[in-house]
């Protein structure tokens, strides 16, 4: 079984283009397969297709067996202006019958958890994040769905809460003003960049708050061939992080090591780093993920990478 690398399932929810049902299943097969048991889905991915898809795997899986992970905060609901159009302004291929409404209250965050639970057909959730607050109303969503998250926690409906962000000052905010269990922090503690190094992970470590890093590619950035061609918080690439990106590739080549296995294992080096999660449709970059996360890296890469005032 693999612990520290987990499952993200926003890109079998037609993240960017169209995923068949074949090949989301493929690729959670190949997941499962290779011992990966921790998951992660929401809502928002693919306006509920992402979790249809991974529960239709999980339902067949012993219950005991594997960490499921998924949000509230946007609520689902008809879309009364749908004339065949597709929900591309938020980056998924599937059409735009339903809309997101955000509703950090109590009764939104019992309605979205009942709602996550009937799509997965499972009975339970592992932990529940409050999903980017930030996007919204910040000091609503942690006014309100803080308390929410603990109250269903201390009901028993779910072991862990947290929240899921790609904000450190949102992250900052939430463990100071709620009492978290984790937080998921996506695009800031990575090989590319660590605005979460100074502040977040002392605070989490100090707290005894977990950190789940995604978006360790940053978008994909890290992971791609052709800096070009990659997205960077779901948009283009600024000029200086091609840069930085090729300087960082050479640096891990010099050492023999891809870089998309530095940018796996480099958030792992921090002691309140509990897990990365990694998302892909296809079952080669999946298997890929797997062996980079088991690639030998030496200690002198980081140094060199540090010297060069590409790392922390």
């Amino acid at each position: 079984m693999i612990e520290r690398l987990g499952f993200g399932a926003a890109s079998i929810g037609n993240l960017y283009r169209e995923v068949s049902d074949d090949d989301a299943r493929a690729v959670l097969d190949a997941a499962w397969d290779a011992g990966i048991r921790s998951f992660d889905t929401a809502p928002h991915y693919g306006l509920g297709l992402s979790e249809q898809r991974l529960g239709a795997l999980l339902q067949g899986k012993p219950r005991e067996g594997f960490q499921l992970s998924t949000k509230v905060g946007r609520l689902l609901e008809p879309n009364p202006d749908f004339s065949g159009g597709m929900d591309a302004a938020n980056g998924f291929a599937v059409p735009d019958r339903l809309v997101r409404r955000f509703d950090p209250s109590l009764a939104g965050v019992e309605r979205s958890l009942a709602e996550s639970l009937e799509r997965l057909g499972l009975d339970r959730i592992d932990t529940l994040f409050l999903h980017d607050p930030d996007v919204y109303d910040l000091d609503e969503g942690l006014r309100l769905g803080l308390p929410a998250l603990a109250t269903l926690r201390e009901r028993g409906l779910v072991d862990r809460i947290g929240v899921g962000v790609n904000s450190v000052d949102a992250a900052v905010r939430a463990v100071r003003e709620g009492d978290l269990d984790v937080v998921m922090i996506a695009g800031r503690y990575t090989l590319l960049e660590q605005p979460a190094r100074d502040e977040l992970l002392p605070l989490c470590e100090s707290q005894g708050v977990a950190v789940i890093a995604v978006a360790v590619f940053n978008s994909g950035l890290l992971a791609a061939a052709d800096p070009r061609t990659a997205h960077y918080d779901y948009g283009d690439v600024p000029a200086e992080l091609i840069e930085r990106t090729e300087a960082l590739r050479a640096g891990c080549a010099r050492h023999g090591v891809a870089l998309p296995a530095a940018a796996i294992q480099y958030p792992l080096r921090h002691v309140a780093v509990e897990q990365v999660v990694v998302g892909t449709a296809r079952v080669s970059s999946l298997q890929a993920n797997v062996e980079h996360l088991r690639t030998p890296i030496p200690s002198a890469l980081w140094d060199d990478l540090a010297a060069e005032g590409l790392i922390p």
